[in-house]
């Protein structure tokens, strides 16, 4: 694939070529009936989805051997979300209401339970599945808010579970922890332990969660897990396969392209695609050029030592059979269609694939004989199939659905196969399956589904917010297989840069204690950071107008002695991770305050609530000493109900503030008052361990970039129809590859 001269990649040209097809009405002369075989994909489907909702539902997942359900992964009916989009694709309108209605008819304590969860699988299953059944909520026919996309019940179900992951994010790598509780954040005594995937995979779900809701915080940690893995490659450029996230130090060194490892490089790709980051896709192709060299064997991709780069395991995994769909989005096809024929020849020989392969061998690798439903094949030879219109990868799709018919299908579902030799099953039904291997095994053989659209047509939508062009193509699908429609993203992130802009503009010029009339001194107060430049600098000028007015009446008018002089109105930071440089309320948080006591003048005020004794001094100029450290209040953790009390002090500046030739008192209690709260709300207890905290990652987070800088450019790519450009923004072009001015 190569980028439109005069610029680097902005436009994705996403696998969305116009399919052509002949075909007869059965499997006759090597032509191929996709109707008959949509069909079958379309009863596998049902007969699975039916089997969960009479057997399992509420549980996560179907038992489809005993026809029971049991919890897997959360306890929040993972099957039903998962699948939820997978009734759209196939046009079962009425049941994608039944399911979207009983979903936000529960949303209001859906989530809230004391389990631990996986923040990887949630993710990717729960909150990508949301997202996806939120943007298809118009197209079945929904009654939505006016102000859809950009809002809507289940996105902000989506956001709500989001919410309850971000704690994991709050480690010094950025890194997260694999595990939280819905309820408690991440459980104490943790592993930090965790795989390169379960790292770098949340690009596309934040990513488009952040630029729906207009809230940075997702895209802001996705991006910084992603640098830190960066960060954290060897000096050979390889990626082991578990990390510590405290500290960044690989424990498991081989380094391969599939499981523990696949999704994060395929959201390099798609990340860099959806969002325009360039570096991802820089990333990506520097990691590419050592997977060529180090791993890459005769069109298979095995396993090597991260550091040293010699093979180590040569086998292939179930989960590599990704890479091929992610190398038919760049446009390499030639090395796609020699991998995934091998891959097929795998599945040929035992009619899947099993976890792990032999590869000189040719068998199956001890203790890795199953094969779990996975999608991974399917899902590279839709992608290769768009592109190229191989009739070879149509027969490929055939011997996949033939394949898991006869081997895996129960009474009341599909089984996930024990032994890939002797075709013994077990007893559980991933969601994925309804997710992912249905879904994409229905559109190969639905050429005409909405999800391909070529850029020709598109749905015009008006909103309050202005107007946006839906459905036109160009979808991107996270790792669970749920699509995106870019379009709708970007419609919604160009309102929401908007809004941010008016508050933006309305916070430069905010005063607040002014506004509410308790700030004695005008000019003490809590302003933006416009405002503090301007009056930073005009401080200044003042200053020095009183310095010139007690010279020039000097001889009439002595300025008395042992006043100070103005003191400069700024508050002073200490640097460190947890510094917010463009949040004024953070600074005042940051703020140190006096623990000493005056010894003359003493004054002393209690508040009610919480149990926080405030010690006014009243003190005379000095040169300030070092402050002590304060002592912890956590207003929000477990101590917050104790009846010990916290004694502050609150200091009284006797300083002087000459202005227009008057002396005037300085006054700052309104600003240490807050100073306080801000701060005892936030800082843990000194002699013990601190656990990841919300508050402290939005700290963290003020001072990590999501600006990204390229040239707009259209791509052309092998996918795209001649006749028509889409971009990922959801804007038609002519033929001509012309970059955008």
């Amino acid at each position: 694939m190569t980028s439109a001269p005069g610029g680097s990649s902005l436009f994705l040209c996403f696998l969305t070529t116009v399919f052509v097809v002949c075909c007869t009405n059965a499997i006759e002369h090597g032509k191929i009936d996709i109707n008959h075989y949509r069909n079958v994909v379309k009863n596998m489907f049902y007969h699975a989805y039916d089997g969960y909702i009479n057997h399992a539902y509420p549980y996560d997942e179907l038992r489809p051997l005993t026809c029971d359900g049991h919890d897997t992964w959360g306890s929040y009916s993972l099957t039903l979300i998962d699948a939820l989009d997978t009734l759209a694709v196939m046009g079962n309108h009425t049941e994608f209401h039944r399911v979207t209605n009983l979903l936000i008819d529960r949303s209001a304590s859906f989530f809230d339970m004391d389990i631990n969860v996986s923040v990887f699988e949630t993710n990717i299953r729960v909150v990508g599945g949301l997202l996806s059944a939120h943007l298809m909520m118009r197209r079945t026919g929904m009654v939505v808010e006016p102000g859809w996309p950009c809002s809507g019940p289940l996105l902000h179900l989506a956001e709500t579970i989001a919410r309850k992951l971000l704690p994991a994010f709050d480690t010094e790598t950025g890194m997260p922890f694999g595990t939280v509780n819905l309820r408690h954040g991440v459980p104490k005594g943790e592993t930090p332990v965790t795989c390169t995937a379960g790292v770098g995979t949340f690009i596309v779900e934040f990513g488009s969660l952040s630029r729906l809701t207009g809230d940075p915080v997702f895209e802001k940690v996705a991006m910084r897990a992603i640098r830190a893995l960066w960060k954290f490659r060897s000096p050979i450029g390889l990626l082991g396969n578990h990390i510590d996230v405290k500290t960044g130090k690989w424990t498991a060194l081989d380094s391969g392209i599939g499981g523990g490892v696949d999704s994060y490089f395929e959201y390099l790709v798609k990340g860099s695609f959806m969002f325009n980051i360039p570096e991802l896709l820089e990333m990506f192709r520097e990691y590419e050029k050592q997977i060529v060299s180090h791993l890459k064997r005769d069109d298979w991709y095995m396993w090597a030592n991260m550091k040293k780069g010699g093979i180590t395991l040569p086998l292939f995994t179930s989960l590599d059979a990704y890479w091929p769909g992610i190398q038919s989005m760049l446009g390499d096809l030639d090395s796609a269609m020699k991998t995934i024929h091998n891959f097929h020849q795998v599945w040929k020989q035992f009619g899947s694939t099993p976890e792990y392969y032999n590869i000189p061998k040719a068998e199956v690798h001890q203790g890795r004989e199953g094969y779990p439903l996975r999608p991974e094949l399917i899902e590279s030879i839709v992608y290769l199939y768009r592109a190229t219109q191989d009739p070879y990868l149509l027969k490929a799709g055939v011997d996949i659905v033939e394949a898991i018919e006869h081997i895996a299908r129960t009474s009341c579902g599909y089984a996930t196969v024990k032994d890939v030799r002797d075709h013994r099953l077990e007893n559980r039904m991933e969601s994925f399956f309804l997710a992912e291997t249905t879904k994409y095994l229905y559109l190969l053989f639905d050429p005409e589904n909405f999800l391909h659209n070529n850029g020709s047509h598109g749905e015009l939508i008006h909103t309050p917010n202005g107007d946006c062009v839906l459905e036109a193509g160009g979808y991107v699908y996270n790792t669970e297989a749920h699509p995106i429609d870019l379009a709708a993203v970007h419609c919604c992130s160009a309102q929401k840069k908007q809004e941010e802009e008016t508050l933006q503009n309305f916070h430069d010029n905010l005063n607040l204690l002014e506004l509410l009339d308790i700030a004695q001194d005008k000019e003490s107060r809590i302003i933006g950071k416009k405002l503090k430049k301007k009056k930073q600098a005009s401080s200044t000028d003042r200053q020095e107008r009183a310095e010139t007015g007690r010279e020039g009446n000097n001889e009439s008018e002595k300025a008395p002695e042992g006043k100070s002089e103005e003191r400069e109105n700024s508050v002073t930071q200490p640097e460190g991770p947890g510094r917010s440089n463009d949040r004024d309320h953070q600074e005042a948080a940051s703020t140190h305050l006096s623990t000493e006591e005056s010894k003359n003048n003493e004054n002393t005020a209690t508040s009610p609530q919480p149990d926080i004794k405030l010690t006014i001094v009243k003190s005379q100029p000095k040169t300030p000493d070092k402050l002590p450290p304060r002592d912890a209040v956590d207003l929000n953790g477990a101590d917050s109900q104790t009846t010990a009390s916290s004694k502050v002090t609150i200091q009284i500046n006797n300083d002087v503030t000459v202005e227009n030739g008057h002396q005037k008192p300085s006054f700052d209690l309104a600003q240490q008052i807050l100073d306080l709260f801000s701060s005892v709300t936030t800082q843990g207890k000194e002699d013990e361990v601190r656990q990841p905290s919300v508050t402290e990652l939005y700290k963290t987070l003020a001072n990590v970039s999501v600006v990204y800088i390229s040239k707009p450019s259209i791509m052309r790519c092998p996918a795209q129809p001649f006749h028509s450009r889409i971009s990922v923004w959801g804007e038609m072009f002519a033929d001509e590859d012309i970059p955008l001015e």
